[in-house]
């Protein structure tokens, strides 16, 4: 009260008015993965923050593999840290089931959820109901650098398959100073090296488990795929591949340093930029490469958006991810950041829109490869699961983590394919022995 003597009227209301304001204020603590998309959605944080001023943000930016580490310690432990959690088509269906996010039922009609790509929306929902809001989605292609092809006299085929591009990787080597002839993922991690390497093994006939869910990891489908990557990544990869993974490569792959990458379809737009982009005027695309089948050559995934039960924030943080996975949004980041920035991949609107159909060439190749990915039909030889790049099982997290981190050791020459898999194979059994899946 003793303020109230020193200040004039319109002062003390003034303060009044702000303590009040200081009190409704909601802070969210935002968990994302530091992706150039996501990073974008950070920088428009003054955005959000002036329409909504009862709400601001605070981000958790993590590399992938710390991030899925320190959100599935949380959620499974319901630990409330985050109040909206950047997640996959993997964890939504696993975590909604077993109650950990909160169901995104009645949506506001002006967020449009009929625009969501089907797929898409399929993938992020459980019970027919959605549990996260897709950011952006992708599936995987093959970029390359079309001065070098035409300096080489190689010309692209309309589906490459692996042994072209070999043959292409080992013409384009050491063309020029610093240049490997391909780029691939090699960083051990369920979703970075074992992203790339499931279907490059799909393509090569192979599979995770049988029809009973024994492994299958040191099958010949298996071995034959594994040491094509090896020897693929230790002729003509970059040096240390085995710590590039998805932003790593995009860094080479955008300063010149590499003839090839097969990676996310997501990294097209930041490619195509000329401010971002070294290779942005000899940037060309085509389907992921195949060997023995087109099955599951490439993958589906969808970075998106979810709100954990343990949240104390909860219409807050559904005002945030229904802004940011919004038709607006995707308005907000074309005019301020340019067309190819826009996040792809979740919504019909976006891909009618003439304005990114103008600025990004690859949006009907990119639609099409994500629409063409069947999760349900992903491998030569059935099997008991849904997942192209990943197996929708609770136990993969683990499984394909450390299995990832064996892959890796044949790379950098630790242990051969064959001792690697021997070791996968071992490990999975005894995982999936103990998850009671086998006898």
């Amino acid at each position: 009260m003793r303020l109230a003597r020193h200040l004039p009227l319109t002062s003390l209301a003034a303060a009044i008015a702000f303590a009040g304001q200081a009190q409704a204020e909601t802070e969210l603590t935002v968990a994302t993965v530091n992706n150039n998309d996501m990073v974008i959605m950070q920088s428009l944080t003054d955005v959000f923050e002036a329409a909504h001023p009862d709400i601001t943000l605070d981000w958790v930016v993590l590399e992938e593999n710390v991030l899925r580490q320190r959100m599935t310690t949380d959620i499974a432990t319901g630990g409330g840290q985050f109040d909206v959690m950047t997640i996959g088509t993997y964890e939504v269906p696993i975590w909604a089931e077993r109650g950990w996010l909160s169901p995104l039922d009645n949506l506001p009609d002006a967020y449009n959820e009929d625009d969501l790509l089907a797929s898409v929306r399929d993938g992020l929902s459980h019970d027919d109901t959605l549990h996260a809001l897709p950011f952006y989605a992708e599936s995987s292609m093959m970029y390359y650098r079309t001065d070098l092809f035409e300096e080489a006299g190689i010309e692209m085929t309309e589906q490459p398959t692996w042994q072209e591009v070999r043959q292409w990787a080992g013409e384009l080597h050491g063309m020029e100073d610093g240049l490997a002839g391909i780029c691939l993922r090699g960083k051990p991690g369920w979703g970075e090296n074992m992203a790339f390497v499931s279907t490059l093994v799909n393509t090569f006939g192979g599979r995770w488990f049988d029809e009973d869910w024994n492994p299958e990891l040191n099958s010949e489908e298996w071995t034959n795929a594994v040491q094509f990557y090896v020897d693929l990544l230790n002729d003509y990869g970059p040096p240390g591949a085995s710590s590039n993974g998805f932003n790593e490569n995009l860094a080479l792959f955008s300063r010149g340093n590499c003839g090839m990458w097969v990676d996310a379809t997501s990294a097209a737009g930041k490619l195509y930029d000329g401010d971002e982009s070294d290779v942005a005027d000899s940037l060309g695309f085509a389907p992921a490469p195949i060997a023995e089948t087109p099955k599951g050559s490439h993958w589906l995934w969808s970075w998106a958006l979810a709100i954990p039960a343990s949240s104390d924030n909860q219409e807050a943080a559904r005002e945030f991810i229904t802004w940011a996975t919004s038709q607006d949004y995707v308005e907000l980041v074309g005019e301020t950041e340019g067309w190819t920035s826009v996040p792809p991949g979740t919504r019909q609107s976006t891909y009618a829109d003439e304005r990114y159909i103008e600025a990004a060439p690859f949006a009907d190749f990119v639609l099409k490869a994500i629409q063409d990915a069947d999760p349900t039909d992903s491998t030569l030889e059935p099997n008991p699961y849904i997942g192209v790049q990943f197996v929708g099982i609770p136990e993969f997290q683990s499984i394909g983590t450390q299995v990832g981190q064996t892959i890796a050791s044949a790379l950098t020459g630790d242990a051969t394919v064959e001792e690697a898999l021997d070791t996968a194979q071992r490990a999975t059994e005894r995982a999936m022995q103990r998850a009671g899946y086998l006898d």
